[in-house]
């Protein structure tokens, strides 16, 4: 069965972290362009972070730049998200998605991913 699963998310306060993953099972991460997305009530789903099939190149949506980190551990088959001096506003759902790609890319718009993960609910409040 082909599927990615998230984890690692929760309730956290303002200024604090928390380390999402996404394990792909079925199918290998290596060939994949991996982002991840969130979406908060009410709210459109919105790009958050990509990385490439290799790993050595990453990409951020402006909103989060310089406090999240997207990296991948192919040997294991996943990708995490470091997400560090959490807002209010990062409240959402997150959800991984892999995009099978023969290129070396950063991005790829939201329409074109095969798999989707189910989401972690990921909540900033004091």
């Amino acid at each position: 069965q082909l599927q990615l699963v998230e984890s690692g998310g929760g309730l956290v306060q303002p200024g604090g972290s928390l380390r999402l993953s996404c394990a792909a099972s079925g199918f290998t991460l290596n060939y994949s362009v991996i982002g991840w997305f969130r979406q908060a009530p009410g709210k459109e789903r919105e790009g958050v972070s990509y990385i490439s099939r290799s790993g050595a190149s990453t990409n951020y949506a402006d909103s989060v730049k310089g406090r999240f980190t997207i990296s991948k551990d192919n040997a294991k088959n996943t990708v995490y998200l470091q997400m560090n001096s959490l807002k209010p506003e990062d409240t959402a759902i997150y959800y991984c998605a892999a995009s099978d790609m023969d290129y070396e890319l950063d991005y790829v718009s939201i329409d074109g991913y095969d798999y989707w993960g189910q989401g972690t609910q990921v909540t900033v409040s004091s």
